[in-house]
């Protein structure tokens, strides 16, 4: 009997090799009918519905509406999501070639699933545990990722997202050719900082559009889709430069670079022009208040289409549904404005330059009066956060020389903004009521209202329009008004004072008690016009809530804007026309079909050509010989300009309006709170608004195209040249204070007047 052969120790029994392969088979054989199984199940919308290829061939990206500049320059964009959409002509062959080399360099060949990179993933990834040769997805399976989503499914998670994936992108290449696929990728990829779409990209990063990206560019940007934050090349450019040299190294592999191209390129350094948000910064207001504008006209414009079809069907016309009112966020409009973006910079950092200088010395006066102690103890008891004073921690702030980040406690920042003076401009061209710029504040995201808007106490800047009614009723510029301080009886025995002390008394010339803004004189005047025709002039110039029947109106004691009044400055510049304010001149789709269209400019007669020349001399002497010549002499503005001042009570609003028939400048200076002010001559209009119009006039003359433009001299017909070659002063003697007369208090009407106004009449209107 033969001898059994003995086994040797941790070899396979006999016949295992081909057990070991029959157990490898039906594992394989039933992880392939699982595979099935779970791809049937998945393409029977067991986990879920998957896209039909109507909805695939429906897909719109949602798209960041553009707000352009009068000279087209980009200004502001409106969005859910920050994208801007292109068409394949807008895609540089060697961004296609970038992104196809990175991203799945079989795109060509395969219909929406590689199914050699399913298998690279297998034997490299899994197997060898390789991670660099990235994940298998092609551009269609990133597209459905992108724009569907992954869901969970417990364990099945993975498998299940990537069947779906890869079922949808396979229809996605039956609706779409390789064309619009890239297209749909690139405007649907997101690049992080809520920005999608490569358009966006290349202009937040680079500054410029898709179509004039340079490659090592183009490689950064593909290079940011593997991990749009880790290799964000404002954050991590060392990160960004790498990857851009791998993006390059892989062209060069797929033939789209040769090898000293390569070289050449990733020998580059790292160059951007970011534009972020911050870039927008300085038009966040105007971008904001057009925004409300668009939606206003876009909804006024979907209602007029609606009238004509329904008038169109009573007619007895076939009519189809009413076109959907565009959303502004969403649906990738072009609002085209008048925004002219050289005054624009020009007022925000004059406002920012002049409030940096003048911002220190409120503060000494706060300091010195122990105003933060007051205003704490105005807030104890209320709830309010400053009493967390001692809770310290890294916050932004804002203040007029940017954005800073400093560790103060809650109480310190609302402190700040409490005490911070704030400035807004709004410049707006007379003939057609274009605006030029609008700055409502200093920094929109961080204090979003806008000042522009904000109605505070208009002081003496009213005092134009008294001048004006008077004018039209008939008087004239070398009429003499009384400056003798009085007690009104009639209106709670009112005595008002003159802004500067002046009590000497006597008369004054009516040019000159406007020149100097003298507030004894132009009550005086008041009384002397009758006050419907006062009233018929404020609604002429169309000016809001403004009663007339207390005399204090006439000092400004009205709250109103800039809005409700660089208008009415405009209207003397443009010789009696008010005009209304004009931020856009149209709308378009992206396409570029045209949405809405600004009428051409119509002016409302306000006041006649001839009152609004006389005013017109008049506030030139103001800036000539009164309250604004620092224009002159402070900031060397030689043009003829108009302009007046406005000082409200204890120096809680400044205000100036400058002009030229080209162009009115209003600014406003102040803090939000009224308590915040300054407690002597540094809070004048001319000493805290005024400057902010210098610079800017000044700027205005420095530029040959903005001085032609805007610097436009004042134009009259002989017959409304007016002599104001009187005195200013009038002092009459008692011969004719004897035979004028003048009561103590013209509201009383027991009082006498003069001998000659007894038998003659007076030789101005009665009050």
């Amino acid at each position: 009997m033969a001898k059994k052969k003995k086994r040797k120790k941790g070899s396979p029994p006999p016949g295992g090799g081909a057990l070991l392969l029959r157990a490898l088979l039906f594992a394989t054989a039933t992880g392939l009918a699982l595979l099935f199984l779970l791809v049937a199940l998945v393409s029977l919308n067991v986990f879920g519905p998957l896209p039909s290829e109507a909805e695939l061939a429906a897909i719109e990206n949602e798209e960041a509406t553009l707000v352009f500049a009068e000279d087209g320059t980009l200004i502001g964009k409106l969005f859910a999501e920050d994208r801007t959409n292109i068409r394949y002509e807008d895609l540089p062959q060697h961004l296609i070639d970038a992104l196809v080399s990175t991203e799945d360099a079989r795109f060509f060949e395969h219909q929406g699933v590689d199914g050699t990179s399913y298998v690279r993933v297998l034997l490299r990834t899994i197997l060898g545990g390789d991670r660099s040769g990235g994940g298998g997805s092609t551009i269609s399976q990133q597209i459905i990722k992108n724009l569907y989503g992954r869901e969970r499914h417990g364990p099945l998670t993975v498998p299940v997202n990537k069947i779906k994936e890869a079922l949808v992108a396979q229809r996605l290449e039956r609706v779409y050719d390789k064309r619009g696929v890239l297209v749909l990728y690139l405007n649907s990829v997101p690049f992080g900082e809520n920005l999608y779409g490569i358009e966006s990209a290349a202009r937040r990063f680079f500054g410029r559009s898709t179509t004039r990206l340079g490659v090592e560019e183009a490689a950064v940007l593909v290079g940011m889709l593997k991990a749009n934050t880790a290799y964000n090349p404002r954050l991590h450019p060392d990160r960004a430069r790498e990857r851009r040299n791998t993006v390059l190294g892989l062209m060069e592999k797929h033939g789209h670079l040769s090898a000293r191209e390569a070289d050449s390129l990733q020998a580059l350094p790292l160059k951007l022009r970011y534009t972020g948000l911050d870039a927008y910064d300085a038009y966040g207001y105007f971008v904001a208040r057009v925004e409300r504008e668009a939606g206003t006209l876009l909804r006024e414009a979907a209602r007029t289409a609606a009238a004509k079809g329904a008038r169109k069907g009573a007619r007895g016309k076939a009519v189809g549904p009413d076109p959907p009112i565009p959303d502004l966020r969403k649906d990738g409009l072009r609002i085209h404005t008048t925004l002219d973006p050289a005054l624009q910079h020009l007022a925000v950092a004059a406002a920012r330059t002049h409030l940096a200088r003048m911002q220190p010395r409120l503060d000494a006066e706060l300091k010195a009066s122990k105003a933060r102690a007051a205003w704490e103890r105005s807030k104890a008891g209320k709830g309010d956060r400053t009493r967390k004073a001692d809770v310290r921690a890294p916050r932004e702030l804002y203040d007029h020389d940017g954005v800073r980040v400093d560790t103060i406690s809650v109480g310190d920042s609302l402190w700040h903004y409490h005490r911070l003076l704030n400035a807004a401009v709004l410049m707006m061209e007379p003939a057609t009521g274009n605006v030029r710029a609008w700055v409502g504040g200093g920094h929109h995201r961080y204090l979003p209202y806008d000042l522009v808007e904000a109605r505070r106490s208009i002081a003496s800047a009213i005092k134009p329009v008294i001048y004006a009614a008077a004018l039209e009723a008939g008087r004239s510029p070398c009429m003499y008004l009384s400056n003798a301080p009085r007690i009104y009886s009639a209106y709670d025995d009112w005595s008002p004072r003159n802004f500067n002390g002046d009590t000497t008394g006597g008369e004054v010339a009516l040019w000159a008690a406007l020149a100097q803004s003298m507030n004894l004189p132009t009550v005086d005047l008041y009384f002397q016009l009758d006050k419907d025709s006062l009233r018929d002039m404020v609604r002429a110039l169309g000016i809001p809530g403004v009663q007339v029947q207390h005399p204090s109106v006439c000092l400004g004691s009205s709250d109103l804007s800039l809005l409700d009044m660089v208008p009415v400055y405009a209207a003397f510049a443009a010789r009696g026309q008010r005009p209304r304010p004009r931020l856009i001149t149209r709308i378009t789709d992206a396409e570029g079909k045209v949405l809405y269209e600004a009428p051409r400019p119509r002016g409302h007669r306000a006041l006649t050509p001839g009152t609004a020349d006389a005013m017109n001399a008049l506030l030139r002497r103001a800036v000539d010989q009164g309250t604004g010549t620092a224009l002159r002499t402070r900031y060397g503005v030689a043009g003829a300009v108009a302009g007046k001042t406005g000082t409200s009570q204890d120096q809680r609003d400044a205000w100036f309006f400058g002009y030229t028939p080209g162009l009115v400048v209003g600014t406003w200076v102040g803090a939000r709170d009224p308590a915040v002010h300054f407690r002597g001559a540094l809070g004048t209009g001319s000493q805290l608004a005024l400057p902010i119009a210098g610079q800017v006039f000044h700027g205005i003359e420095a530029g040959a195209g903005p001085r032609k433009r805007y610097m436009r001299p004042f134009t009259a017909p002989d017959s409304a040249r007016y002599a104001l070659d009187c005195p200013p002063r009038h002092d009459p003697g008692w011969l004719e204070r004897l035979f004028e007369g003048r009561p103590k208090d013209p509201t009383d009407s027991t009082a006498r007047p003069g001998l000659l106004r007894r038998i003659f009449g007076r030789r101005e209107e009665d009050p």
